[in-house]
């Protein structure tokens, strides 16, 4: 089941004395943070707090939230996870959740064989880079389109048309 609620961030600091929060984004880049009008300091509807303000400072994002006027209450929020809602999500057409991605299964897409399940995914510049265990052994997949043959978050299914040698010992 897809969580309604993603994390999105988290406060690590103040930046002057009027409130406003310094977060480390946990999104593709730091402007997505900045598109969201409302945040939620917990997963959880009740926990909805309105932006008032947000701009990209380097990597980080610099938020000023609605009841949130002095480095002393900034301060109370201070290592804490920001959501956003599902539902407030714009994802192009093949644009996919890592959250959604977690503990789908692997396939292959000329054998069916099970290839494993996917556990992690690492932001390495050029690409993605999955990775799979199966058997408590893990196997890095790029996720490039070479590979990657379909992905069905809705099923848990994503079938691979792995590189040689990733999954074998073929050289």
């Amino acid at each position: 089941m897809r969580k309604p609620f993603l994390p999105t961030g988290r406060v690590v600091g103040t930046h002057g004395v009027r409130g406003m929060l310094r977060v480390q984004p946990w999104c593709d880049t730091p402007a997505v943070l900045c598109e969201f009008a409302t945040l939620y300091t917990a997963p959880e509807e009740r926990a909805a707090v309105r932006v008032c303000a947000a701009r990209q400072h380097g990597n980080l994002v610099l938020l000023q939230l609605e009841g949130v006027e002095t480095v002393e209450a900034a301060e109370g929020l201070r290592g804490r996870t920001l959501y956003a809602a599902r539902r407030d999500l714009k994802l192009e057409e093949g644009r996919y959740l890592i959250d959604d991605l977690l503990g789908c299964r692997v396939n292959d897409a000329d054998t069916g064989a099970l290839l494993g399940t996917l556990c992690e995914v690492s932001a390495t510049g050029a690409n993605d880079v999955w990775h799979v265990e199966r058997d408590g052994k893990i196997y890095l997949v790029p996720a490039i389109e070479e590979v990657i043959v379909s992905v069905d978050p809705d099923a848990e299914v994503i079938v691979l048309r792995p590189l040689k040698g990733i999954f074998d010992d073929a050289d």
